[in-house]
């Protein structure tokens, strides 16, 4: 035996070389280039050499010379190729043999002949082995295309020189094939150093079949039974199987003796394979054809050695140490099959990218093991940087069953123990491979794959974990929320315990018994006053910018149902918490009503609907306002309240039309209070504008009719006077909703409530007062011993205060509420909601110390803009205004007399357009005509294309998608591409969340039921020269390397244009590798046309144009090495 072993690769079957080597007592040399010098094959040889030239790294492992180099230093005596690079060379054969050392392989000689592809041809023919019609070996573009026009398509271009796929296409159309031919060569030079290829004969659905072969150099030859390899990609194998499933006993007899047969044709010698294809339908089905001899060991090496109990890499090294199949103890008549085995590649190929090989860091690797699974594998590991220069293959698995049955159900269950992050795999794929009913019935040809797209799109893994930790460890590095004000979790200070039993009824419970009819009548008649809880929307909108989460919403919501069971409704849900959700929260608001909706089954659930327009800001067809009412009516929502910014009673009717026509919702219509019908001046917004208006929405189909008070400026005696009014000539019942701005609004309330308003608003008292509603404690208080007290527990209101005061110190950064109340409400009449918000937007803009400056110009730009009411969106044009005016310090007595001479927001060209509806007042002239000379347009209704208004009209999960894309598009893109790349934040702990994580903590954080993560910070590192920081997360305990773009440094880099994902004219880089573009600008291309080819992994593929246009810009300038997502080409 050898005393010392060079192994001439890398990766996987380095490794299994080394380990063979070790195994028969010789010592070990491995070879390795810079870029590869963290590979585990270096690390486990005895001895280890750098060879090459640095950033050449696949080239190193091609050099003949500097292999001899290091093996005569080194003092090897044998040099082991394995599979690829230059295993199937017989100049390292030569070279060996020239310098006294042993190849462990068949001569040069018999590598030249069965290496080559077309003398292996002419000898299988000459042993009287079936063959195929082919070309002779050429790199002569024009003589290939004109031996595959004589061969007939469909023809295979391939490599004469390799194997593995690399150097291969597979031609139908005739007009392809020069490209194709161009693509094979250059691939087989990038991957052989030889471009030579020859053109084949194709065989249509066929099964690939092989038969492994060692054979000594006394001529003695053995088979080791046949593998089936017919489940490819690109000619590249996926899985394989030993033995072949559901063949005669007569075809394996054939193959088995055309194997034989032909390996002593040729005077072979050590292991080699042999491969066929066979015919599966028609008059030749059953029959076979030679197509190749591969001179090697073979990647699926390991299912033959787990079906015969031989060790092949052992064999080959005894055979070359000069060792016969006698001595070693091999003998064919004591060869047989024992069981099944099956063996699946592992790579970095990602299915949902083109099978592109992905690259990157490791950032997690959960192996599998157990019965009947061997892993084969190289450099692959946690911290494990997977570069685009070599083979994409991790790790290969392989499963041994008493039966094919067993070594699949094997095979599946340690794929799906396999935990691999940080880069994509092919797990997925292979998966949904093992899962099709007809690969375990053995009905697969080679064309398994390409006749079952449904498997690239299998179940994904979900990589919550680490998607989660991503999350967390950005907002840990940046702080986009500053430090966490408090490290208290708001549901430490519920109540003890949850009340025991069932939840008890409430008016949910008397809706759904009465009809949303008859429940407004017995609210009518009911002499206790209803009380709705805005806790859940409107008050946390009005004070922490609509920023409470969903996880604190429900966290409570139990408590609620149970202590709080004779509350008329909770508002929860629609206004500006639908697209904040989406904008800022991460959430779907659907998600967050089915989950208060399972939470409080006997609460009615209560949102704000801007009629025809539901929750966005434009008008939408009327498809869109029945779909969205049905579509939330379904998911949870009891009670709508409807109001239109302008109370036009005809944008509010398609709403209205849809809850009391397509639901058992009620319909609560609201008419927007503003002014002071107080004032004798007051010519506008009088008591009878009111009891015209309240006529309209009654004869409308209107349930209950709601005071919609939005600045607070409804005052007790007018409270009273209008209440009184409304009830004098209406039987509905009245429900008053103000804002507590000036301090003074319980009053009203008490005003409303003596005058006998049905219901009225009210909030927690940690989350009342100032721009929210008035507190709920105080309500029940002054109710108390009166003949209008609810049902409602005054200290089971008491008992959540501590609760919601967390929840508010928790949101701190976002408290944009006031300190105190303002009397100035009444002079500027800014809604509460708007208040908080203006003055964030004043601070963002660096008018922050000139609020007041704001205030008095939103009272000046309401007089401009005809004192609309002012309520979502309409108090956005005049907030608009006023901001725009202050910014640019313009008079508004100037800007009112002549607008032409100013820019004007688009929101107040939008609303001169009529875009909201006309003001009750009229149009402001000669302000309006002046306003918009050269910037009239139509007034909008935004469209929805035929194909949308057909998915409204599926219930569910799609329509719910379809509705947030319709109305929110911008936010809806960028929820769905921030739930892609970090999932469901939602499951999050709001502390984390916000703020990110502190050393030393464990955050839990529930997935589903029964599915518990635990994440925890170590350690952040330094920024690097890319501002990069590298975050020690733990996941489950183990340690999750995570890097970060520290947002407040800038990149010492220059980093290349990316391409943006929403322009198909940009054409991006599909993977990292080497790019070279093929147009030039001004070219006209078409889709699907070549504009560049990249090379990474050995491999060569085409990027192409995404549609038809020209050519307008090129970034790169010769071939580049870049990362996927990088700008190519601009096409227009």
């Amino acid at each position: 035996m050898f005393e010392k072993v060079l192994v001439a690769n890398r990766g996987e079957i380095a490794v299994r070389g080394v380990r063979a080597a070790f195994e028969l007592g010789c010592k070990t040399v491995s070879i390795f280039p810079y870029e590869d010098r963290n590979a585990d094959h270096r690390i486990k040889a005895s001895e280890s050499y750098q060879i090459g030239e640095q950033g050449h790294p696949v080239k190193a492992y091609l050099d003949i010379s500097e292999i001899i180099r290091v093996a005569k230093e080194s003092g090897a005596d044998a040099v082991y190729p394995g599979y690829g690079f230059l295993s199937e060379n017989p100049d390292l054969a030569s070279a060996c043999a020239a310098n006294g050392i042993t190849f462990v392989g068949p001569s040069a000689d018999v590598l030249e002949l069965a290496g080559n592809k077309v003398r292996a041809l002419e000898q299988a023919r000459k042993a009287g082995v079936p063959t195929l019609k082919s070309t002779p070996p050429s790199t002569d573009p024009a003589e290939l295309i004109a031996g595959a026009e004589e061969i007939g398509f469909p023809v295979f271009i391939k490599a004469v020189a390799g194997g593995g796929g690399r150097g291969m296409r597979r031609v139908d159309d005739p007009a392809r094939f020069s490209d194709e031919l161009g693509a094979a060569m250059r691939e087989a030079q990038g991957a052989f150093g030889d471009p030579t290829v020859f053109v084949e004969q194709a065989v249509a659905a066929p099964r690939h079949i092989e038969v492994q072969i060692l054979a000594d150099h006394e001529g003695n030859v053995v088979h080791l039974f046949e593998r089936d390899c017919s489940i490819q990609r690109r000619h590249q194998k996926v899985v394989e199987i030993a033995p072949a499933p559901h063949i005669s006993d007569e075809l394996r007899a054939a193959l088995t003796t055309d194997v034989v047969k032909f390996a002593k044709a040729i005077n072979y010698t050590c292991a080699g394979t042999v491969e066929f294809l066979v015919e599966t339908s028609g008059p030749r089905a059953g029959s076979h054809v030679f197509i190749e001899m591969n001179p090697r060991i073979q990647v699926e090496h390991t299912v033959t050695e787990e079906i015969t109990d031989v060790d092949l890499v052992q064999a080959q090294l005894r055979i070359a140490a000069g060792e016969t199949l006698e001595e070693i103890g091999i003998r064919q008549d004591e060869l047989h099959i024992r069981g099944a085995a099956l063996q699946c590649r592992i790579t970095t190929e990602d299915p949902a990218n083109s099978f592109r090989p992905d690259t990157g860091v490791i950032q997690a690797y959960r192996s599998a093991s157990g019965a009947g699974i061997r892993l084969d594998g190289g450099t692959t590991g946690t911290g494990v940087e997977i570069s685009p220069h070599f083979d994409s293959l991790l790790v290969k698995l392989t499963a041994r069953g008493r039966n094919l049955h067993d070594a699949v159900v094997r095979a599946k269950r340690a794929l799906a123990e396999f935990r691999v992050r940080g880069i994509a795999t092919n797990i997925s794929f292979l998966r949904a491979v093992l899962e099709d009913p007809d690969f375990e019935q053995g009905v697969v040809t080679t064309s398994f794959i390409d006749e079952r797209p449904h498997l690239l799109t299998g179940r994904v893994p979900a990589d919550r974990g680490t998607k989660l930790a991503r999350f967390l460890a950005g907002v840990t590095v940046n702080q986009p929320n500053g430090p966490a004000p408090t490290t208290l979790e708001p549901a430490a200070k519920l109540p003890a315990r949850l009340p025991a039993g069932e939840i008890p009824d409430g008016a949910r419970q008397r809706l759904l018994a009465l009809g949303p009819a008859g429940f407004a009548r017995s609210l009518r008649e009911q002499q206790a006053v209803g009380v709705t809880d805005t806790t859940f929307r409107d008050a946390h909108q009005s004070l922490l910018a609509t920023r409470v989460r969903t996880r604190d919403l429900v966290a409570v919501a139990p408590w609620q149902a149970r202590l709080l069971p004779g509350l008329f409704s909770v508002e929860c849900w629609g206004g500006a918490t639908y697209d904040v959700a989406l904008r800022f929260l991460g959430e779907d608001p659907w998600e967050r009503l089915a989950k208060l909706r399972a939470a409080m089954p006997n609460q009615n659930l209560q949102m704000l609907l801007r009629g025809r327009n539901t929750v966005g800001y434009t008008p939408y067809p009327t498809e869109v306002t029945r779909a969205f009412v049905s579509e939330a009516a379904e998911t949870g929502v009891d009670i709508f309240r409807i109001f239109d910014a302008l109370n036009d009673v005809e944008q509010m009717r398609p709403a209205i039309d849809a809850v009391v026509n397509e639901t058992a919702a009620v319909a609560e219509v609201a008419l927007c209070y503003t002014a002071n019908l107080l004032d004798p001046a007051e010519r506008t917004y009088t008591l009878d504008h009111y009891l015209r208006l309240a006529e309209r929405i009654v004869a409308a189909g209107a349930h209950i009719l709601a005071i919609k008070d939005m600045a607070g400026l409804l005052r007790p005696a007018a409270a009273t006077r209008l209440v009184t009014a409304l009830r004098e000539r209406f039987d509905l019942p009245v429900h008053l909703h103000t804002h507590d701005t000036t301090g003074g609004q319980l009053a009203t309330l008490m005003a409303a409530i003596d005058a006998g308003v049905d219901a009225v608003d009210a909030a927690n008292s940690a989350m009342s007062s100032t721009t929210s509603q008035p507190p709920m404690s105080a309500l029940l208080m002054a109710l108390d011993g009166t003949g209008r007290a609810p049902d409602i527990d005054p200290q089971a209101v008491l008992d959540l205060e501590p609760y919601w005061e967390a929840v508010r110190r928790l949101y701190q950064p976002f408290e944009s509420g006031l300190p105190a109340p303002t009397g100035r409400v009444y002079s500027h009449e800014i809604p509460g909601g708007q208040l908080s918000n203006l003055r964030q937007q004043a601070i963002a803009l660096g008018l922050g110390d000139k609020f007041e400056a704001i205030e008095a110009m939103y009272a000046a730009a309401d007089k401009i803009l005809g004192r609309p009411t002012k309520v979502t969106p309409s108090s956005k044009v005049v907030g608009d205004l006023a901001l725009h005016l202050v910014a640019v310090g313009a008079d508004p007595e100037e800007f009112a007399a002549d607008p032409r001479g100013f820019d004007i927001p688009d929101s107040v060209i939008g609303f001169l357009n009529g875009e909201l509806g006309e003001p009750a007042g009229g149009w402001p002239e000669p302000f309006r005509t002046r306003a918009l000379e050269g910037r009239r347009k139509p007034p909008r209704i935004t469209e929805v294309a035929a194909e949308d208004l057909a998915l409204l009209e599926k219930p569910g999960v799609e329509r719910q998608q379809t509705l947030n894309r319709l109305l929110f598009p911008g936010p809806t893109r960028d929820f769905q591409q921030g739930r892609d790349e970090f999932g469901d934040v939602s499951v999050l702990p709001t502390v984390p969340y916000l703020y990110g994580m502190e050393p030393g903590h464990e955050y839990h954080v529930p997935l589903e039921k029964g599915v518990t993560l635990l994440l925890g910070l170590e350690a952040i590192g330094a920024p690097d020269k890319w501002a990069m920081r590298t975050v020690m997360t733990l996941l489950n305990g183990q340690l999750r390397r995570i890097r970060v773009r520290d947002e407040s440094l800038e990149s010492e880099v220059v980093s290349a244009e990316r391409a943006d994902p929403g322009n198909r004219g940009h054409v991006a880089a599909p993977f990292a590798g080497a790019v070279t573009v093929t147009v030039a600008e001004g070219d006209e291309v078409a889709a699907g046309d070549q504009v560049a080819t990249i090379e990474a992994m050995k491999m060569e593929a085409a990027i192409n144009a995404p549609i038809t246009g020209v050519v307008k810009r090129v970034v790169l300038g010769g071939t580049t090495q870049l990362d996927g997502g990088d700008l190519v080409t601009v096409i227009e």
